[in-house]
């Protein structure tokens, strides 16, 4: 299976009346979330399936770049929330076997924490970039993972 991990788009200040939950995504972010979608169209990596966090970032940029890549909906997953324990992603994870290619769509550190979990790397060899992509290979039940690219947002081009 292929991973594609996103780390939400740009979204508005800490200290939001409703709590950090509720935080949405400026013009921005929008702006990256679609960029995201569009990249991934033409690079002719479209997920076959997308899972994103709960919270309104994360599910803002994942409704925007399957808009924009034209691909189904996203799926809200409880267990991309903030927080997120790479054990957990990949037992998770194993639910989807059955899809060539999916996209999850979260928040820092969880998601660099995980990569280095798949790739056996140390703590703090990875940065997400809000709005960057990685391409995984999973490999033996997705413990772990092949690097197969990082795209930082300035990278995935207009």
């Amino acid at each position: 299976m292929e991973l594609l991990v996103i780390r939400q788009a740009k979204a508005e200040a800490h200290g939001h009346p409703g709590g950090d939950a509720a935080r949405a995504l400026v013009v921005k972010g929008e702006a990256q979330a679609e960029r995201i979608g569009r990249f991934l169209r033409r690079m002719e990596r479209l997920p076959d399936l997308t899972l994103t966090s709960p919270l309104v970032r994360a599910r803002q940029t994942a409704e925007r770049l399957c808009a924009s890549a034209g691909v189904s909906s996203p799926v809200v997953q409880p267990w991309l929330a903030a927080g997120m324990d790479p054990e957990t992603a990949v037992r998770e994870l194993g639910a989807f076997a059955a899809f060539d290619r999916i996209a999850i769509v979260g928040h820092e550190p969880d998601l660099s924490a995980l990569i280095e979990h798949l790739l056996g790397a140390a703590g703090g060899t990875i940065e997400m970039k809000k709005a960057a992509l990685t391409g995984l290979e999973l490999r033996g039940a997705g413990r772990r993972a092949r690097l197969l690219f990082h795209v930082p947002p300035s990278m995935q081009g207009r």
